[in-house]
Order: structure tokens, then sequence, then C-alpha cells
């Protein structure tokens, strides 16, 4: 049963990896932001 350990702990690291993208991707830069309204 090692095997369905290993499969989840890639699954978890994989979902990991693309909620970090997306959240990389809609945070607003600190440079491209001049006031506190950037979140719009």
């Amino acid at each position: 049963m090692w095997y369905f350990t290993w499969i989840l702990g890639l699954a978890a690291a994989l979902g990991f990896g693309i909620l970090n993208a997306l959240w990389l991707e809609f945070t607003p830069d600190a440079e491209d932001c001049e006031d506190l309204e950037c979140a719009e």
C-alpha cells in the first residue's frame, strides 16, 4: 500500500503547486500599485 501514499503525496504537491500559481497570478504586484485601491 506504499504506492497509495505516494500517489496521494504527488496529488497533494501538484494541487498545492497549482493553487500557488493561481494565487500568484491573481495577486497584484507591489510595484504595480500606487495606492491602496489596486485590488479592484
